[in-house]
């Protein structure tokens, strides 16, 4: 997976000018119900903002791109969950674990908006968040608003992460003379 990764960073910091294409394609990826357990997006999200530290890209273009590919591939899946509810929940992994349905079901009664808005950050919720959304019946008009405001946090988080450690590891590579 490493090798993926490295692979994507390379490509996005010869390919500058599409960086904020190539961060809307992972976000949405990261966002589309189950996909985002095969695509490594925060890894790669996290290298980008370590790239923006160097200074060989800048952060608007991959927020903006995270951002709307975030939105896009989350409402998607929380069309999916309102829609395919049932039938999703007869495919894997969730048919062989009956009692996580249970218990996203019973999140979303205790927790509302705010489980939409945590499950961006927590990468194996992310898989399955929007979609439980949706079969959990979360009105449409309080699943829109905090997703966009988790979509636009989590869009500019996760790289602004990376650019700091880039900068930490900058400013240790330095004080040790390398």
């Amino acid at each position: 997976m490493d090798g993926v990764i490295d692979s994507v960073l390379g490509f996005v910091r010869d390919n500058r000018d599409w960086a904020f294409w190539i961060a809307l394609v992972f976000a949405m990826g990261e966002t589309i119900a189950f996909l985002s357990i095969i695509i490594p997006s925060t890894a790669i999200l996290l290298g980008v903002g370590a790239l923006v530290a160097t200074g060989e890209l800048s952060l608007f273009p991959i927020w903006a791109g995270a951002s709307i590919g975030a939105v896009i591939g989350s409402f998607l899946s929380y069309a999916l969950g309102w829609g395919y509810g049932s039938a999703i929940l007869g495919l894997w992994p969730l048919r062989n674990h009956p009692d996580l349905v249970h218990r996203g079901n019973a999140a979303f009664r205790k927790w509302g908006p705010l489980a939409v808005i945590i499950g961006h950050f927590f990468g194996p919720l992310r898989a399955v968040v929007f979609v439980m959304a949706g079969f959990s019946r979360l009105p449409p008009l309080i699943f829109a608003p905090v997703n966009v405001v988790g979509c636009l946090a989590w869009a500019y988080v996760t790289p602004t992460f990376g650019e700091v450690a880039g900068h930490i590891v900058g400013w240790i590579w330095r004080a040790l003379g390398f």
